[in-house]
């Protein structure tokens, strides 16, 4: 079936991007490979989107899901694997044999994924022993010994929400905390936490497909240290989900979509929104803002090549 928009990825831009263009009257359908929401599903707590006050960012996907599927929203699984431009039609390809879908315009909102180390025993005891996910994995690891790689705002976020059912949480960071500074100060005064700052992670070490603990060392002085622990949670930044679409001169040396103020790429009939692009401040506001605007622009790129 041919679409007027297809919006690639159902975090907060691709749910809002569907809202705005649906109420333009164009004819639309989400796709994604995983449940709708993104990054939030992972957060415990959005405590700055305006009017949520303190949510939990599982809560928040659903109401925006709910916002969604009242509308009449289509929405499909599907993995994503390119696009196609065929005479103007915009052919989405998947890499399940049986989903074909074109759109006259394609807003790619696909966010982004957690960073990984690369270091000796990360791939051992990932899912066992390494997670990227407190909401998720946290409780497996009540009244225990857990580290915490990273100190910007998920790590430091994920941290406080760790301390209120570990036995005793170390934070190893290559810089300092750089989170929010009322976060900061609570892990600081938290006498369960222990911040080792300006360390470079060596490795993850453990028996069999347990592990024990982490190595690393001062970036500073050099001298190597250990830190024994039930489990481990990394929060080193994010990747942009943009492989698919890196054959189409739209993304940049990092990967992300460089999209302009309309969120157009260079690509005629292809938008993009939220995390996935190059921006300042990716957050679940501005990804939202980006979703509505490429929405808003996709609704007037339809338009106007119907009348042609």
């Amino acid at each position: 079936m041919q679409y007027d928009i297809v919006i690639i990825g159902a975090g907060p831009a691709g749910m809002t991007a569907a809202i705005y263009a649906k109420r333009a009257n164009m004819n639309i359908i989400i796709l994604d490979k995983l449940a709708p929401g993104g990054q939030i599903l992972n957060t415990n707590e959005i405590r700055n989107y305006t009017g949520a006050g303190t949510i939990n960012g599982a809560d928040l996907a659903i109401k925006m899901l709910e916002h969604t599927m009242e509308l009449g929203v289509e929405m499909d699984y599907a993995t994503v694997t390119g696009i196609k431009d065929e005479n103007g039609i915009k052919r989405i390809l998947c890499e399940e044999e049986d989903k074909e879908f074109t759109g006259r315009a394609v807003i790619i909102a696909t966010g982004t994924k957690a960073r990984s180390l690369h270091i000796p025993g990360e791939e051992k005891y990932a899912g066992t022993g390494i997670s990227w996910c407190a909401i998720c994995d946290g409780p497996a690891y009540r009244d225990k010994d857990v580290v915490v790689i990273g100190g910007g705002n998920s790590a430091a976020e994920e941290s406080l929400y760790l301390t209120g059912m570990v036995h005793k949480l170390s934070i190893v960071t290559m810089l300092d905390l750089t989170a929010d500074p009322v976060v900061c100060q609570s892990l600081r005064e938290n006498e369960k936490v222990t911040i080792f700052p300006y360390q470079e992670v060596l490795e993850f070490y453990g028996e069999d497909k347990k592990i024990k603990g982490v190595r690393f060392k001062s970036a500073k002085t050099g001298q190597e240290n250990t830190v024994a622990c039930d489990g481990v949670f990394e929060y080193i930044g994010q990747a942009p989900m943009t492989e698919p679409f890196r054959n189409l001169g739209i993304v940049n040396s990092y990967g992300y979509i460089k999209a302009d103020g309309s969120m157009s790429t260079a690509q005629s009939g292809i938008f993009a929104a939220g995390d996935c692009i190059e921006k300042h401040l990716r957050q679940v506001i501005t990804a939202c803002s980006d979703g509505a605007i490429a929405a808003q622009e996709a609704a007037k790129f339809v338009k106007a090549n119907r009348r042609q």
